[in-house]
């Protein structure tokens, strides 16, 4: 059986259907989510940008860089776009397939639709697709696809960038799937990124959007691929070392997979926030003060390259379970200014950090990712406290009310410098369907 056949037909089925409207809402809040998490990343990468702009010399052009305030050529913004986008970490994904979803299809979709007039109606359709895609593509090959180095943000991240892209295009039937084709030659995402205080994996989603976008004009090109890219010798032999890899079904347990995602209440990698909000539970209990040690029980994957108390600078800080935990601890919050260079630099957090120790649980490793939890045992001169959470605050199972979300869009907005009536301005906007998506942009 072609099984890229088979996958393309299933999402085919998606773009079809009628989406319902709390899958619209959802997809608007993503949107909101982005644009707010990508004005915050250029502002957090100011210094490197300023360095990039001087030494690149990017052409200009009428597509906005999001959070930059620079309208440039279309591959320049869908560049940069993804490297402010996935800059702090703070943007939505899953667990089940360990994938941020929206940076790198929202970084395309918004210069594309700049350049074609698309409204936000017409885009969040072909989100909602594209999620769909990259989701499948993740929880088909994972977690043997991670245990092997790869980020799948940047590998099936470029297929449902790409196919997101060619539904929103109106590319035909033949269009589309050499674009999908052309995606699975492209497809790349290296993990190795966050290891050792390595800054570059904001770099896997800028080149993740800009390589879906040259699928796109190899597609319209008229180049063709094999035909069946994801078998054989192809796309899922590349990602697992294996061919007999089972494709799993779109809309996976009945749900679309933009209802899976979470959006994060804590500044730092999403494995670290079970025991983040684990050890802002304790804050109630525990002295910082007194603290002897403290050991964090969670599940194996989220351990390795996740528990070093060694903390060079703020993206080491953002991979770490121990210094967002003591963070948590230590401020009753794990926000932008706690994995700050400045804080970082004090030492009180990575002091604390030091007393921690992460180990894999066996029972919990066994349980995801169906519940992603973590177990924080303090120790103090006074005794033991403890604490586990399964669903930190933002996941699918216990979401962010309209108001939380809305003070953390606010937060991200004013800490990017922009002024609370443009931000106010885009977040009603963004609610009206017919608004055109340029409307949005030109105003970041």
């Amino acid at each position: 059986m072609n099984k890229s056949k088979e996958f393309i037909k299933a999402i085919d089925t998606i773009q079809r259907s009628r989406i319902p409207s709390e899958v619209v809402v959802r997809a608007k809040h993503s949107l909101l989510d982005y644009l707010a998490v990508t004005c915050a990343g250029a502002m957090f990468q100011k210094e490197k940008l300023e360095k990039f702009f001087t030494f690149a010399q990017p052409e200009e052009g009428a597509f906005r860089a999001v959070g930059t305030g620079k309208n440039l050529a279309l591959k320049e913004a869908v560049f940069l776009n993804g490297l402010n986008g996935h800059a702090l970490d703070f943007d939505d994904g899953t667990n089940a397939g360990i994938i941020h979803l929206g940076s790198p299809i929202f970084s395309l979709l918004i210069p594309l639709s700049q350049r074609y007039g698309t409204s936000v109606e017409e885009m969040l359709k072909a989100v909602v697709v594209g999620y769909e895609a990259s989701f499948t593509m993740a929880i088909s090959i994972q977690p043997g696809h991670k245990a092997m180095g790869y980020h799948a943000t940047g590998t099936c991240g470029t297929l449902g960038a790409t196919l997101a892209a060619s539904y929103m295009l109106g590319f035909t039937e033949e269009e589309r799937f050499r674009a999908f084709q052309a995606a699975c030659v492209a497809a790349s995402g290296m993990l190795k990124v966050l290891d050792d205080g390595s800054e570059l994996k904001p770099y896997n989603v800028a080149k993740t959007a800009l390589l879906s976008l040259t699928a796109l004009q190899m597609a319209k090109a008229g180049f063709e691929g094999h035909p069946d890219p994801l078998g054989g010798r192809g796309f899922f032999k590349m990602m697992t070392g294996r061919e007999d890899v089972e494709l799993r079904p779109v809309l996976e347990g009945g749900t679309y997979a933009i209802m899976k995602s979470y959006t994060k209440p804590y500044a730092s990698c999403r494995y670290t926030h079970p025991a983040v909000e684990a050890a802002i539970r304790l804050r109630q209990k525990v002295d910082p003060a007194d603290v002897e040690s403290i050991d964090i029980r969670t599940y194996d994957l989220a351990v390795v390259g996740h528990d070093h108390t060694e903390i060079p600078g703020s993206y080491s800080a953002k991979m770490s379970i121990p210094y967002a935990t003591a963070a948590g601890l230590l401020y009753g919050k794990a926000g932008l200014q706690e994995f700050s260079e400045d804080v970082i630099r004090e030492g009180t957090v990575t002091d604390l950090a030091k007393k921690i120790t992460v180990h894999a649980d066996e029972a919990l490793s066994a349980a995801f990712p169906g519940i992603q939890a973590a177990e924080v045992t303090i120790t103090t001169r006074d005794g033991l406290y403890k604490e586990r959470v399964d669903f930190p605050k933002g996941e699918p199972e216990n979401p962010m009310s309209e108001e939380e979300f809305r003070e953390r869009y606010d937060a991200l907005m004013a800490y990017a410098g922009i002024a609370p009536a443009v931000s106010a301005a885009v977040y009603e906007a963004a609610d009206r369907a017919e608004t055109p998506v340029s409307e949005l942009a030109v105003q970041l």
